[in-house]
């Protein structure tokens, strides 16, 4: 069995469960995000391209055929240096044979760095899917969480990004922004992605990890008034041609389904959780701690 020496911990999307994962950079650009804890233990720094490619060509011939997915991590990995990403992407082609596609987290802060036409450049080597947090449309809540840019800005920086032909999957934290802005969170939220109509939307849950500082900054929501964001967030979503997830470890509510095709599907499901939830005892709980390692 073969082991790469990971900078624990080390995340990576659902979706990305099969790929094999390179850690390109350590941690991530920004790391100012108040609600985040995912790298608040690491300082930042993007890795050699003669050690990332030590690495990739490390893995020994016979696995090689096998690989037809990898993963860039850390949390920020599009703000390599252009050259040297381009130069990565080249030696994964070279070095797995079956490759088919290429991912990475994306920030606000790296699509900035990047022209349209280097975005394109880096598809046509299988860069094929950017995994962007949004958290919120609500310029509100993203100043709360000290995000450092308006939605206006991180959707012109995504259209920017599909445009070259990028495949995105937009990520938002339910329970995000308390209760005080619980309603225009999921309004604004739904606004935003409903423009941009990303191929993919993720939702995730607000939940306690090295980050006990927002959560006093904000009212958290039960269970239960997280399952009312869900609804209000999904009655007025209205993108075109987008797949929608809830099945990270911080939901509690799987919800799986395509806009605008599965909408009322969707919100029956959430409102047969809130008709069960109001019988439970957890409906008033808080929202939960997790340790699990992977995003």
């Amino acid at each position: 069995m073969y082991f790469f020496n990971y900078d624990e911990p080390l995340f990576r999307p659902p979706s990305e469960a099969g790929s094999l994962i390179f850690q390109i950079t350590i941690g991530c650009s920004q790391n100012r995000c108040r609600f985040c804890g995912m790298y608040k233990m690491k300082r930042f720094r993007v890795r050699s391209l003669d050690e990332i490619s030590a690495e990739i060509l490390s893995l020994p011939p016979r696995y090689r055929g096998q690989v037809r997915r990898v993963f860039l991590a850390d949390g920020d990995a599009l703000i390599y240096p252009q050259k040297g990403l381009e130069a990565i992407l080249d030696l994964l082609a070279e070095t797995f044979p079956a490759l088919t596609r290429v991912g990475a987290y994306a920030s606000p802060n790296s699509l900035s760095t990047k022209s349209g036409e280097d975005l394109a450049v880096l598809r046509g080597k299988k860069l094929r899917i950017l995994y962007f947090g949004l958290e919120s449309g609500d310029a509100e809540t993203l100043k709360l969480v000290n995000k450092g840019f308006e939605p206006a800005e991180m959707l012109e920086l995504c259209r920017k990004a599909k445009a070259a032909g990028m495949k995105l999957s937009v990520t938002a934290i339910l329970g995000l922004a308390g209760r005080k802005r619980s309603a225009e969170h999921a309004a604004a939220t739904a606004k935003w992605v409903s423009a941009l109509s990303p191929e993919y939307f993720s939702l995730l849950t607000m939940f306690q990890r090295h980050n006990d500082d927002f959560l006093k900054l904000i009212e958290p929501l039960s269970h239960g008034e997280i399952l009312l964001e869900t609804r209000a967030l999904l009655e007025r979503l209205e993108p075109q041609g987008t797949i929608l997830r809830s099945n990270h470890v911080s939901n509690f509510l799987n919800l799986a389904g395509s806009y605008p095709k599965d909408r009322e599907r969707l919100i029956a499901a959430v409102d047969a959780a809130l008709d069960q939830a109001k019988r439970d005892p957890r409906w008033c709980a808080e929202i939960p701690s997790y340790q699990e390692e992977y995003y």
